[in-house]
């Protein structure tokens, strides 16, 4: 059974959407922050929908740009990915986000994707704080959040379905595109170097994981044209003579 609180965020979305219930379900939630991410595009890449507080976005630009994490896990695997102290988890489980989350001051979080049977839409992301571990409640609570998002998400694909005063994927796929950079960028590069789109992402993360930079803001130079990949070794470099 959900919690008060739970139910009062739930009935919110079936009244408002999706849109701007991050805080109102960290609250609920008991959590030190939430995010929300979708599958947008032919390349089905995570878009960050709303996120509570900042550092929860944060927490979700680290996941993207390395590729790695709880969220990219509950995705590919359908199910939740729940590792509320991270202090416990393998080194080699993800070698790149492990350290970067410690240093972000991220220190538990639990994954719940969105989908039915193998259709996926996007994950919930939770951050926990390990001296207090979630419960039981805070655990049916994020599972029946999880499954009200996913419907709300499906319900866009389905004008005869909808909802008019909420909001479904299509629109999402329309209005909250904020890495629009990052695929308009994937897409210059997967023409610069002659590759497929996903080698064009992996070289994007790539150059921003070896740089410590935000993949939004590396994006923002490929698309601004500062920085251009080649494909003779020497790695990307700026146009105007400077190394990327």
């Amino acid at each position: 059974m959900i919690s008060e609180g739970m139910a009062e965020v739930l009935r919110s979305l079936r009244l408002s959407g999706v849109n701007g219930a991050a805080q109102a379900s960290a609250r609920a939630l008991g959590a030190e922050g939430v995010a929300l991410s979708v599958l947008v595009g032919p390349d089905r890449q995570a878009e960050p929908l709303w996120c509570h507080p900042e550092l929860s976005a944060r927490f979700e630009e680290l996941q993207f740009t390395l590729g790695e994490g709880p969220a990219p896990d509950a995705m590919r695997i359908g199910a939740p990915v729940l590792e509320p102290d991270l202090a416990r988890v393998r080194p080699e489980r993800w070698p790149a986000l492990l350290p970067a989350a410690r240093k972000m001051g991220v220190h538990g979080v639990c994954c719940f994707p969105l989908g039915i049977g193998a259709i996926r839409v996007g994950v919930l992301t939770m951050l926990c704080d390990p001296a207090r571990p979630p419960d039981d409640q805070q655990y049916a609570d994020a599972t029946a959040l999880a499954a009200a998002l996913t419907m709300a998400c499906l319900d866009g694909e389905h004008p005869d379905r909808r909802n008019h005063r909420t909001s479904g994927l299509n629109e999402l796929q329309t209005s909250f595109l904020h890495r629009a950079a990052v695929h308009q960028a994937t897409g210059m590069i997967s023409v610069q170097l002659g590759v497929s789109m996903e080698i064009a992402l992996l070289r994007l993360r790539a150059h921003a994981y070896a740089g410590d930079r935000p993949l939004g803001e590396v994006a923002q130079d490929v698309v601004a044209r500062r920085l251009r990949f080649n494909d003779d070794k020497s790695g990307p470099h700026s146009p105007d003579g400077g190394k990327g």
